[in-house]
């Protein structure tokens, strides 16, 4: 009987170590991809953190922590991943208070549009954003039910939420697909992709014209982005932070004067601070010849630093939020985050004169 014991329970470890290795192998690394790697990359940065950033692109596209910090002391972090639902926001959020407690909490309210999985729609293109933000959680309620929260009725259906807890049951088909990245990195981490949850871009593409896109089928906000944007409200209040409402200053996807106004009086009657940048543009000095990317989508480097020069004044005189600088021990590692945010810049800035030559 013991014997039997022995074998039944050296089969099952034998299963999961051969299952964790193949998962580990097959998952993707992101790369190439890099907004996969975002939301994975804050678990080595949390913790005294002053502002956190949650949102999608809009925060971890036009902010950049280095810039708070050198500007203004300001130690931050964007959790930040490609389209980003509201209820993910607040998953990622609630999961953040397990590791830290800052001062302040920046949610960008564009995602508000947005009420169910299903309203931002294709299926596939869904499921790929959903494990943008969630197989890069750790394992946590928080994580369980933002998947549950996330998936589409399609993924439903199928009991999808079983590929999500195990990874390999999505990825076992990706044989094919294998690079050497997926070798190299089977058992460790790549190089961080961001800096403080920043995506730095230094190419310029100017705006010029605006991006065609259908008009919303509905001007009111639905009922489920208003839910856990009260959620927030009140998680942020029984943490004592202050949370803070931005649009960040991207034309495009387009944000509605009848958008605007809703928050506008939902912050009003919170007593939140709301700020929608897009009214901010000349302030800050956004030059949209030079500041973006991809033609007005996102800003580039030199606009995301603008941003931030100009939000960091804000967070200052408005939410009281510290200046760290004369902390020898914070000032010491952050001089370590600047350095590696200058090389990049600098890497990225020689790649794409190289380009034009």
């Amino acid at each position: 009987m013991k014997k039997k014991i022995a074998l039944i329970t050296a089969s099952v470890l034998i299963f999961a170590v051969l299952w964790y290795c193949l998962q580990a192998l097959l998952m993707p690394k992101y790369m190439d991809n890099k907004e996969g790697a975002l939301i994975g990359e804050y678990y080595d940065n949390a913790g005294n953190n002053d502002v956190i950033f949650i949102g999608d692109c809009e925060v971890y596209e036009n902010f950049s922590p280095i810039t708070l910090w050198e500007e203004y002391g300001i130690t931050s972090y964007i959790r930040g991943s490609a389209q980003q639902l509201i209820w993910q926001s607040y998953y990622l959020m609630e999961e953040t208070f397990q590791y830290e407690t800052p001062d302040v909490i920046v949610f960008n309210v564009l995602s508000m549009k947005y009420d169910t999985p299903q309203s931002t729609g294709d299926q596939e293109k869904r499921e790929a954003y959903n494990r943008m933000t969630l197989d890069g959680m750790r394992w946590s309620k928080s994580k369980w039910d933002s998947i549950w929260a996330s998936m589409t009725e399609e993924e439903r259906e199928k009991e999808a939420i079983y590929s999500y807890v195990l990874p390999l049951l999505r990825y076992h088909d990706r044989w094919s697909d294998l690079k050497q990245e997926d070798f190299t990195y089977w058992f460790r981490s790549p190089a961080p992709v961001s800096d403080n949850g920043y995506l730095m871009q230094t190419g310029v593409k100017p705006y010029t014209t605006e991006h065609p896109e259908p008009p919303p089928t509905s001007y009111e906000l639905g009922e489920n982005s208003w839910y856990y944007l009260n959620k927030m409200v009140e998680l942020c209040k029984s943490k004592g932070t202050q949370l803070v409402l931005i649009k960040a200053p991207i034309e495009s996807p387009k944000w509605y004067p009848q958008w605007d106004e809703q928050v506008e009086q939902f912050a009003e009657e919170n007593d939140l601070l709301y700020i929608n940048m897009l009214d901010c543009q000349e302030e800050i000095g956004i030059d949209w010849n030079a500041d973006t990317y991809d033609a007005g989508l996102h800003l580039n480097v030199y606009g995301a630093e603008k941003a931030s020069r100009w939000f960091g004044k804000v967070l200052q005189e408005k939410c009281g939020v510290a200046d760290n600088r004369s902390d020898t021990q914070i000032s010491a590692l952050w001089a370590e985050k600047a350095k590696a945010y200058h090389d990049r810049k600098a890497a990225m800035e020689a790649q794409k004169n190289k380009e034009t030559l």
